[in-house]
């Protein structure tokens, strides 16, 4: 990990999101109506549906809008019909990324996804062309300074593949994403926080950027994200430190 701090990185990428409140609400809606569509509207019975939610009241979503969302995914509430789709590309210096959307109109939304990564340096794939390069999992970041000794154990006992200590001091452990809600739930018993907890596409390689590199990066990152059908941007580029 020498040469950028996973920690930094995180922050960096939640002070990014905290920034783009204005959309956010959109893609929390989106969620909710996607999870109760695909899984049912009973969260006790719908994993997905339960972090959507869960997500939604952090982003101080209304109960009502969070509800309604529920409903309109069900079909008891007329609403859009929303499709998931995921795309591949390429960003600077050879980082991969996947971006997964949620949409009513999938023309609009390719041809905005492509102008967002050529304008910026980048260029949409096919499919298939990056995803090997990715792990679906859990993934949850600590801040520095805890046991190593503690979250290990309570990650590994609650279903965790791995814990690993970062070169920043940061503790990242990782689960299937089958195993997301009981590592979760012993860590709230255990009485440890993440920073981040997420079922996430995970970079099995990373590719650090640094100078003009990264500041192209994060504009593409910041132009991909502010797309309302954007759900998600996962990348292998972590950036330097001093960035």
């Amino acid at each position: 990990m020498a040469g950028h701090s996973k920690w930094a990185n995180i922050q960096h990428r939640k002070g990014r999101q905290d920034a783009k409140r204005a959309n956010l609400w959109t893609k929390l809606v989106r969620e909710i109506i996607v999870a109760a569509r695909v899984g049912g509207g009973d969260p006790n019975m719908n994993a997905r549906l339960r972090q959507a939610m869960l997500k939604a009241r952090d982003g101080n979503v209304p109960k009502d809008t969070i509800n309604n969302a529920i409903l309109k995914g069900t079909g008891q509430l007329e609403g859009v019909s929303y499709e998931e789709i995921r795309y591949e590309g390429y960003g600077v210096g050879g980082a991969s990324l996947i971006i997964d959307c949620t949409t009513d109109n999938r023309t609009r939304t390719v041809a905005d996804v492509r102008h967002a990564l050529n304008k910026h340096g980048g260029n949409l794939g096919t499919e298939g062309s990056v995803a090997f390069q990715f792990k679906h999992c859990g993934e949850f970041l600590f801040a520095p300074g805890l046991d190593e000794d503690a979250v290990m154990e309570t990650a590994l006992e609650a279903g965790a593949d791995d814990v690993v200590t970062n070169d920043d001091g940061s503790i990242e452990a990782i689960c299937e994403p089958s195993a997301f809600e009981d590592v979760q739930k012993a860590f709230e018993a255990a009485g440890f926080t993440p920073v981040s907890a997420e079922v996430t596409m995970k970079a099995l390689n990373e590719i650090e950027l640094s100078g003009d590199d990264a500041v192209k990066m994060r504009k593409m990152l910041d132009a991909l994200e502010d797309l309302d059908d954007v759900s998600h941007v996962y990348t292998s580029a972590v950036f330097d430190e001093e960035e």
